[in-house]
């Protein structure tokens, strides 16, 4: 019995395709959201946008609440076609261009997800709290990579974008990142993870409480090689 298992175990390991996760596919009917947001002001704060799309294993949260006068012009744009959405990322080439991309260059990229805000906060109040979350979640077809943001501040001054690609015709296929510079006084971090079962588990840590600035960026980024459509392993019923 031990050796009927230990050949079915086999045969089923040899059926998993060695290859990185393909690009998803971007469906006909595509779908589009975009919210651009230009708020100052004093007083209570409550702001919140949530998108997940199992189509290109997209999960994003961003909320936040206070009470005190702020600045903010933030924009959130998604589409299942990343030809119709494009924007500038930083630290990003194409090879051809600049194949160690040894000048860190800001360039436009189609993507499925981006979003940006400038914000200046100072509490009357109550302190500014919230977080940020985006995820290409691996049981839809991503990656298994997040990254989070969470923070109480009483001052902050911000910059920041968030960008990710799964798709096609995205040009940073199986990509999730984050790029941010922060000034701020309170307490500010990020958790940032990328989990493949049995054989990778990548995690980043950082929490900073009082008077900081910071320039940060987090990327996870997997190579979508296609399986070979002539060499697949498991091609046939008697695999």
């Amino acid at each position: 019995m031990k050796g009927v298992l230990a050949i079915l175990v086999a045969l089923a390991l040899a059926c998993v395709p060695a290859v990185a996760n393909p690009p998803l596919e971007e469906p006909t009917q595509y779908q589009q959201f975009c919210e651009r947001q230009l708020v100052s002001g004093t007083g209570y704060i409550d702001v919140a946008t949530s998108i997940v799309d199992k189509r290109i294993a997209l999960e994003y949260y961003d909320m936040m609440t206070g009470d005190g006068t702020i600045e903010m012009d933030a924009v959130h744009v998604y589409s299942q076609e990343p030809n119709r959405l494009i924007r500038k990322v930083p630290n990003y080439a194409y090879d051809w261009e600049d194949p160690d991309n040894k000048t860190n260059a800001t360039r436009d990229a189609k993507l499925n997800f981006y979003e940006n805000t400038k914000m200046t906060y100072d509490a009357k109040n109550a302190p500014l709290q919230g977080g940020k979350f985006v995820n290409s979640k691996a049981f839809y077809g991503g990656i298994g990579a997040n990254i989070q943001e969470m923070f109480s501040v009483n001052q902050m001054e911000k910059d920041q974008t968030v960008f990710f690609g799964s798709t096609n015709n995205s040009t940073i296929t199986h990509t999730v990142g984050l790029s941010t510079l922060n000034s701020f006084n309170g307490t500010w971090g990020t958790d940032s993870s990328m989990h493949k079962i049995f054989y990778k588990d990548i995690k980043s840590h950082e929490l900073f409480s009082g008077e900081f600035e910071v320039q940060k960026e987090i990327k996870f980024h997997e190579n979508p090689v296609p399986e070979d459509k002539f060499f697949r392993p498991c091609a046939g019923v008697d695999c």
